[in-house]
């Protein structure tokens, strides 16, 4: 069973700086509590308590909060009021939608004399004939009964007819108590037929799992298929069998239906994790070495080949809010990895470049992972400038030499015609090639013309 850990308790004391013995106010609604202790100890200063929405089935271990004024243990599987008497300030109760059918246990709230207001409702002894006047007149301290307002006339009348309404409730809490020892009964049958079920089940199971001629082993993984979709069945069945049958709203049935729930939940959650472990890993490079291209993050990126600065940049459009530590990069000479929360992003690049002397860095507005890779091959590049003046200066030196010369020659007009080498374009570009790393190819250099 799940009872009240410290460490429950502190994470759910956010609000007064996880403190627990100063603590006033505490939530502990739909915790899956089956068991209430330890709050008497280590909250004593406790004066609001929220405890509704869980399988608790006594009221127990809190009769040292002496100043606690207001308790709420609604939607619980508790059936008498007890253990309250050292509630000293206890105002307000709230047992709403228990299984309260023993009414005259709230005759222990008569000690809780600051109580002003009680809410039964949804309680099996709200049923009983005469119920609101036997509470009104047992507790006098009470001003308001399930939201409704306790007129000093209703507890008059209550008073008169004390006696007689008493007797009747006690009547009624018999055949209710012999009621609730068959459903008990009917409960625990219940139980032992589902765990008399289940072994039968793994017993089928395990038989149907080990075979004992070796002939059915090539037909192994026929046979997988085959047991999936019997189990799928079977579950199918079981989750309808259990849905469609009629029981009574009991304690025992609330708290089987809720481990029927977390049962389930548990086989999907181990369902789900052997997938994970199972999943074959994205293959990134082949058995003869080749380089993929891939993108599992399915992410925008651009490569730009920066001629002027002789360097390759990426430009990876990662989330704007995505934490950097959840980025992993790795470049090569020939290809970069990038794994965003795992995935990989894989690219081969169209020409070597020095992981050394690579950089990553994210862009402060859009987010973006932009990656510089200087290329290998040191490249220097002629400005304009200097091609235009070198076309000018060779021009010049032509007209001087010709007229040194004094023989006329004609010059082409078109200048497309005219042609002269052009030292920008000395080293010939390599052609690219789409698939694995590049094999650097031996620059071609173009002659120059005398």
């Amino acid at each position: 069973f799940l009872s009240v850990t410290e460490d429950l308790v502190r994470r759910r004391a956010e609000h007064n700086n996880c403190e627990i013995f100063s603590l006033e106010e505490i939530s502990l609604h739909q915790q899956e509590i089956e068991k209430l202790e330890n709050l008497d100890k280590w909250c004593r200063d406790l004066k609001i308590l929220y405890l509704q929405n869980n399988l608790i089935p006594k009221i127990e271990n809190v009769g040292k909060l002496k100043k606690l004024e207001y308790l709420n243990v609604a939607l619980n599987n508790i059936e008498r009021i007890e253990n309250l008497e050292g509630c000293e300030e206890l105002k307000k109760l709230d047992l709403t939608a228990n299984f309260i059918g023993e009414l005259s246990s709230i005759e222990s709230l008569k000690c809780n004399i600051h109580l002003k207001e009680l809410f039964l409702m949804g309680n099996p002894c709200t049923e009983f004939e005469g119920y609101r006047q036997f509470v009104v007149a047992t507790l006098q301290q009470l001003k308001y009964l399930d939201s409704k307002e306790i007129e000093r006339s209703e507890r008059i009348k209550a008073l008169q007819n004390y006696p007689e309404v008493k007797w009747k409730i006690r009547e009624q809490e018999k055949a209710y108590l012999l009621k609730r020892a068959r459903e008990k009964e009917e409960a625990q049958r219940r139980m032992q037929e589902r765990k008399d079920e289940k072994q039968k089940q793994m017993g089928s199971k395990l038989g149907f799992d080990s075979p004992d001629s070796p002939q059915e082993k090539p037909n192994q993984a026929e046979g997988d298929g085959e047991q999936k979709g019997c189990r799928t069945v079977e579950n199918d069945d079981e989750d309808r069998k259990f849905w469609e049958e009629p029981t009574p709203y009991t304690p025992e049935s609330r708290l089987e239906t809720h481990r029927y729930i977390e049962e389930k939940r548990r086989a999907k959650d181990n369902i789900r994790e052997s997938k994970k472990r199972d999943k074959t890993a994205w293959t990134l490079v082949t058995a003869e070495g080749k380089v993929l291209n891939v993108n599992v993050p399915k992410l925008h990126f651009s490569l730009k080949d920066d001629e002027e600065n002789n360097q390759i940049i990426l430009d990876l459009a990662v989330y704007r809010h995505l934490d950097t530590s959840l980025l992993d990069v790795d470049v090569q000479p020939t290809h970069i990895r990038v794994l965003v929360k795992g995935k990989p992003f894989q690219l081969v690049l169209p020409e070597e470049v020095k992981p050394d002397s690579s950089s990553a860095k994210r862009s402060q507005t859009t987010g973006h992972l932009v990656v510089t890779m200087p290329k290998a091959k040191e490249i220097i590049l002629a400005k304009q400038k200097v091609s235009a003046s070198v076309k000018h200066s060779d021009c010049n030196t032509q007209q001087k030499n010709t007229r040194r010369s004094g023989q006329v020659e004609k010059l082409e007009v078109d200048p497309s015609k005219y042609s002269f080498p052009d030292v920008t374009r000395i080293i010939q570009e390599k052609e690219r090639t789409g698939q694995g790393p590049i094999k650097l190819q031996p620059q071609k250099v173009t002659e120059v013309k005398k």
